[in-house]
């Protein structure tokens, strides 16, 4: 299931890497044709802690991170602020290539095994039972 992207307005940034954000939504109304406005409010994770009150940012759905919050901030007034994620960065610290990199450099290292393999002689079963029965 894809992950479902909101944007909305900071209504509180007074919690430590939390802020809470309102979406509105316009809908019509099935019998009476009339547009109608909801208003929903979501705790979404501010990782930087750089959102403030009034500001427009965009929320992504996410693992529960506490007992109110699955939502975090990706991006405000047209800027990206999501940070890569903890295995990645470590990837890049440590010198080790970033996923797609690390795929083909794994497609890589199975074709050179498969070399290996068809260059190495291949003993005969035969030999084996032979050497097993004179050493009985």
């Amino acid at each position: 299931m894809p992950r479902r992207i909101l944007e909305g307005n900071v209504v509180s940034a007074k919690n430590n890497k939390t802020v809470t954000v309102i979406v509105e939504r316009r809908y019509m109304h099935p019998v009476y044709k009339k547009y109608l406005k909801s208003t929903q409010k979501f705790t979404a994770h501010d990782e930087a802690n750089t959102c403030k009150e009034g500001e427009r940012v965009q929320i992504i759905e996410c693992r529960p991170l506490s007992r109110t919050k699955r939502w975090a901030v990706i991006g405000k007034d047209g800027q990206a602020l999501l940070p890569p994620r903890n295995s990645e960065k470590r990837k890049l610290k440590s010198g080790q290539a970033p996923a797609a990199e690390k795929a083909e450099s794994k497609k890589a290292r199975k074709d050179e095994a498969k070399t290996k393999k068809e260059a190495a002689p291949k003993k005969a079963v035969s030999e084996k039972k032979s050497k097993a029965k004179k050493d009985a």
